[in-house]
């Protein structure tokens, strides 16, 4: 029988990742960039990782290290580097840090980086006329591709030895935050000849037909191209128009091309998941056509021009067929929109790198409740010192919960996703959101305190009929029948509970909670670890224990013969 290797699922509206047979939740961290490239320096980093309830660590194999010499490949890091992974029972993804690292060619070996013949750099475009060598391979020769897809599959192809039988390695990131910086375009001699030539046919065909399922951002960026009476052998200026829009879309259908290239290769001996990440502008929008505050900069080059930002994003689902997904690096970005435009087309949202404070901590709450995200990871675990890392209090109560979130990830329609961040004063105005689950109304706001609100977060999930799983803190929830009829509504029941077998989800009463915990009725509080009193003499709110607990809402109508 063939070993089960980590595969997407599909789900009735997302993907689910099962390794070894079982759907799976990544609770992730990356290193910093080298830290993978030694397994001596990993010893001390391991069990700091298990401690902070992680599950899955995301590290870079990079091409300068294991091809040092063309040909020529060492795996014998890499090897005690997963072994150790697997001796702590922790998953790996690897990032292939090949032809490209952030925009630039940086960890191409050697005799990669000094044969400008045969593997060509960007040429930029400066004021005045004036060009400049970037530090970064172009994409319009052959060689570079070639020899890049030959070192991935050789790198996959040692997976599938080493690693086939075991799934420590869950999945592979295929390079890294690609695109050109300082300039919206590679300015070469080759690139202008593929940029003067006529836009090749796959893709007019895929904006025409396809046009319904573009995003808003794409289509923002078309009305030129919508415009034109007859578009079939033009330019790509002639067909898109005179802008860094359309430098950036020929960019991004070359590098998704590119990647698809050096992706098939690897998955044609081994066809774990693979994906790419995504390096987000300044300008970037949710799908919606919403401006976003976002770092990175705002224009295309300032950004790497033809990464996977939302304004190309179609581009790269439909052309780099090899990848699973393209994942975005959440930092500055809003994350709530960010969140709704990588699940575009039902792909499967995994945040590769995110922000390691607690800011970022208690927003992947809102990835897993909201969007079905398959997972999670601060970047610069490594460096982070023990009382100073969230993802410790978060990872483990998503630990003891995950069998329960997998299951609801499952179901359309039963579970939503939820942060709030902390007030400035207590004159603040509380935020809260509204959700219909089945045949209720939820209205979640921040929890009620008589002093200044902390920040809270967390996750609702509708198990069935009225009843509903309530996991977090800091919060509250208050509900409404959606008949009408029934204008009355209050709380039947509301236990806290806790986990008796997180692998099955199995749960066990702790407390039956009532008066002060459902403010008389209201609503079901799950207050915060230290609620403020505001001076109030009387502790009428009770600090969040297990952060776990089922309620049970009814609703009464009205009846004018009582």
């Amino acid at each position: 029988m063939e070993p089960k290797i980590p595969f997407l699922e599909a789900t009735p509206h997302s993907k689910q990742l099962v390794v070894k047979g079982k759907p799976f939740l990544i609770r992730g961290a990356e290193l910093q960039n080298s830290s993978l490239s030694s397994a001596e320096y990993m010893k001390d980093v391991w069990p700091r990782v298990v401690e902070a309830n992680i599950n899955t660590v995301l590290g870079s194999v990079t091409w300068e290290h294991i091809e040092p010499e063309e040909g020529h490949f060492n795996f014998k890091e890499l090897d005690r580097i997963i072994q150790d992974a697997r001796e702590h029972e922790l998953h790996l993804i690897l990032l292939w840090f090949g032809s490209f690292k952030n925009g630039f060619s940086t960890y191409t070996p050697a005799w990669v980086k000094t044969d400008q013949m045969r593997f060509p750099r960007v040429k930029l475009r400066k004021a005045g006329g004036r060009m400049e060598i970037g530090n970064t391979l172009s994409i319009f020769h052959s060689e570079a591709p070639k020899a890049d897809a030959k070192a991935f599959k050789a790198l996959i192809q040692h997976l599938k030895e080493v690693d086939e039988k075991h799934s420590t390695v869950i999945m592979v990131q295929v390079e890294n935050e690609v695109g050109v910086l300082g300039d919206s375009r590679d300015g070469s001699v080759a690139a202008n000849l593929k940029f003067n030539a006529p836009v090749p046919d796959d893709l007019l065909t895929f904006l025409t037909k396809d046009w319904d399922g573009l995003n808003n951002t794409i289509k923002g960026n078309l009305h030129y191209f919508r415009s034109q009476q007859s578009i079939k052998n033009s330019s790509w200026e002639s067909a898109f128009g005179s802008s860094t829009a359309t430098d950036e879309l020929f960019m991004a259908y070359h590098y998704a091309c590119y990647l698809s290239q050096v992706a098939a290769a690897g998955k044609a001996v081994y066809p774990i998941p693979l994906f790419t990440n995504v390096w987000l502008a300044k300008s970037d929008n949710d799908i919606n056509g919403n401006p976003v505050v976002v770092s990175g900069g705002a224009t295309p080059g300032e950004y790497p021009s033809g990464g996977g930002v939302s304004s190309v994003l179609d581009v790269w689902q439909h052309f780099a067929k090899s990848l699973d997904f393209i994942a975005p690096d959440i930092y500055q970005a809003d994350y709530k929109n960010m969140c709704a435009a990588y699940r575009h087309r039902n792909q499967p949202l995994l945040i590769p790198e995110q922000r390691r404070d607690e800011y970022g901590a208690r927003r992947i709450w809102y990835a897993f409740g909201s969007h079905q995200a398959i997972g999670t990871a601060p970047f610069g675990i490594d460096t982070l010192e023990e009382p100073h890392n969230p993802f410790r209090n978060h990872y483990g109560l998503l630990k003891k919960v995950e069998s329960l979130v997998l299951e609801s990830q499952r179901r359309p329609n039963s579970t939503i996703g939820f942060f709030f961040d902390e007030a400035v004063d207590s004159r603040a105005k509380s935020e809260s959101l509204e959700a219909t689950l089945g045949t209720w109304k939820l209205k979640i706001e921040i929890s009620f305190v008589f002093g200044k609100p902390g920040p809270g977060f967390g996750m609702v999930i509708h198990l069935h009929d009225s009843r509903f799983l309530l996991i977090g803190e800091g919060f509250q929830v208050s509900f409404t029948s959606s008949n009408p009829n029934k204008p009355f509504t209050g709380i039947l029941h509301f236990v806290e509970k806790d986990i008796v077998d997180a692998e099955t989800g199995e749960l066990k009463t702790i407390r039956m909670l009532n008066g002060d915990e459902t403010r008389n009725g209201r609503s079901c509080m799950m207050p915060g670890e230290d609620p403020d009193y505001g001076g109030f003499p009387i502790a009428v709110t009770i600090p969040a224990r297990t952060k776990i607990a089922e309620c049970e809402p009814y609703a009464l109508e009205w009846d004018d013969s009582m």
